[in-house]
């Protein structure tokens, strides 16, 4: 076990050093495949995707996809480190992605490994090691899993201290236009498209949904963007377009709320997109129960993930802390991936095991 903690520090290592920005992770995925083919795995890959699975695979079997994704955002302004040079201080490794989401990749890559010459297994695995994560690309998970073996559930990579996120708020941004006329500002002329925006931003602000979730409260909007075409300080707006963030959660389809939202504001209101859903798993399915059993607090989270993108039951949880993820000189507790790849195995022990 302790060669297979050495050998994830420094494959995540390796990967800080190497930019992977979202559509540009080319460099990491050669990494990837590098890194499973000389511990013996058969690596595939599509895109800038890497996967994998067991080496005894039976079709026979169902399968339990072990997923997380080594895109990142770019470094935020404020870091006083190379974002890409891996330094390891005071028990932590500092480096873009080092936290979200490397510490939980290579702790599901080493239990990839842990399990792989297995021939006792209950159910298969399978790796992935996905792409675009962070823009929600249509070239990562979503692209993947139609490559992959079926899937019966799966195990979603991110920091949550490896506590256990059985439900995830979905995201529906909105583009809304609301319509007046033009005129000038000096006389009484025109109907200002601005401030019937602003009444539709006080209908935002103001409207309580009236289901809540059991785990993820209630469905939040912000408004976050505000725009009119004027450059003119005297013209009266004829269109304002304003941008509303929309956290829906399991309660709620995206086709529901935005039925509430069109019957409640007077804009043209646009879905960017209804792909990424608010998401539960049962919180009596096994690897939820395996999970409460070593002492792991399930948990709704507000933030969203390629969890959101998987047609089947899947928990999020991994090791390291969501609140520093997108911070300057982010950083990993290295027990915090020694604890990852243990408590991964202690988890699926209760899972794939006769």
């Amino acid at each position: 076990m302790h060669q297979l903690y050495e050998d994830c520090v420094a494959l995540l290592q390796s990967l800080i050093r190497t930019p992977s920005l979202s559509r540009e992770e080319a460099g990491t995925a050669d990494l990837l495949e590098a890194f499973l083919r000389e511990r013996g795995v058969e690596p595939h890959r599509h895109l800038n995707n890497v996967w994998a699975h067991n080496r005894h695979f039976d079709p026979a079997k169902p399968s339990i996809l072990l997923n997380s994704h080594h895109d990142t955002v770019k470094p935020n302004p404020q870091y006083t480190r190379d974002p890409f040079e891996p330094v390891i201080a005071d028990g932590r490794l500092y480096g873009l992605g080092s936290n979200d989401a490397g510490g939980c990749l290579v702790s599901l890559a080493g239990t990839f490994l842990h399990y792989n010459e297995r021939r006792d297994l209950t159910h298969n695995l399978v790796l992935a090691l996905s792409a675009e994560e962070e823009i929600s690309g249509l070239n990562g998970i979503e692209a993947l899993l139609p490559v992959l073996p079926p899937i019966e559930a799966g195990i979603v990579g991110e920091p949550t201290k490896m506590n256990l996120a059985v439900a995830e708020k979905g995201l529906m941004v909105l583009d809304c236009t609301s319509l007046g006329r033009a005129g000038h500002a000096a006389r009484e002329e025109g109907d200002s498209a601005l401030y019937k925006a602003m009444d539709d931003i006080s209908w935002f602000r103001k409207y309580k949904f009236e289901k809540e979730s059991p785990w993820l409260g209630p469905v939040k909007m912000s408004v976050t963007v505000i725009e009119t075409e004027n450059k003119a300080h005297n013209v009266v707006p004829a269109v304002c377009r304003y941008t509303v963030d929309v956290r829906v959660t399991d309660a709620y389809t995206h086709e529901e709320v935005l039925e509430i939202i069109r019957a409640g504001v007077l804009a043209e209101v646009r879905p960017r997109s209804m792909r990424m859903r608010a998401t539960r798993i049962d919180d009596r399915h096994p690897l939820v129960v395996a999970g409460v059993s070593l002492g792991r607090l399930p948990y709704g989270s507000p933030t969203s993930s390629d969890k959101a993108l998987m047609p089947f039951p899947a928990l999020k949880c991994g090791p390291g802390d969501s609140a520093r993820s997108h911070t300057a000189d982010e950083f990993i507790y290295l027990e915090e991936i020694r604890e990852g790849i243990a408590g991964y195995i202690a988890m699926l022990d209760r899972v794939i095991l006769k």
